[in-house]
């Protein structure tokens, strides 16, 4: 198994690719406004781009899907909760970045909903759906139980949690999902976050300055 990330943007936001085999079947987790990097890598490695799973609504983890869900036909998925910023990209570039929108920040023709407790089964992977709102409310971590791996999105960062101060965030409820769907994790999951470098539950159990707010 493959998985490649792809730091993108000048968010420099994490993009997953997950593939079975070079030639064979990928899935993309995040997909930052940056479509020609991620479909040069897709192309590099020869594989099929059949699903793109967003963790949340913010334009630098959506705002290459609909390009690279057009020219692959991968399906798109993302937790309806969000679909006040997923739907709406051109307004969070202007108020979060004060940028005006080019055209390649458009979105996919349609989207698949996630929700909590969901087993999605797709590209030869099995992710577990944990909605995790606080960063935003349709904010969901995927687990990859047999992998022991947690793509974290923006919940959880090695240092660090998501930011609670835009839109829709909350800090308690943040800390909530923190000690109710994250850190009842084991030790050795390996945490992919949407920014930053890889760590792990229990490092940042240990270590994390937030951690005494998610005490269990």
């Amino acid at each position: 198994m493959l998985i490649k990330a792809i730091p993108a943007w000048v968010a420099e936001t994490n993009a997953y690719v997950v593939a079975d085999e070079p030639g064979g079947r990928a899935v993309l987790v995040d997909a930052p406004p940056d479509p020609k990097t991620i479909g040069n890598y897709l192309a590099e490695i020869d594989v099929t781009l059949v699903g793109i799973v967003l963790t949340h609504g913010h334009i630098d983890h959506t705002g290459g899907a609909g390009h690279l869900a057009r020219t692959t036909g991968a399906v798109t998925y993302v937790h309806p909760d969000d679909d006040f910023l997923t739907k709406h990209p051109g307004e969070q570039l202007r108020a979060m970045f004060g940028m005006t929108p080019p055209g390649e920040y458009d979105l996919p023709e349609t989207f698949e909903n996630l929700s909590d407790g969901q087993l999605l089964e797709i590209g030869g992977i099995s992710l577990e759906v944990r909605q995790t709102p606080g960063h935003t409310p349709g904010h969901c971590c995927l687990y990859w139980k047999s992998e022991g791996l947690l793509f974290s999105g923006d919940q959880l960062f090695a240092g660090s949690v998501g930011r609670t101060d835009l839109p829709g965030g909350s800090y308690q409820e943040l800390m909530d999902s923190m000690r109710e769907r994250v850190m009842v994790l084991d030790d050795e999951v390996r945490v992919l976050p949407g920014h930053g470098a890889e760590t792990s539950i229990g490092h940042e159990r240990r270590t994390n300055p937030f951690r005494q707010d998610w005490a269990i």
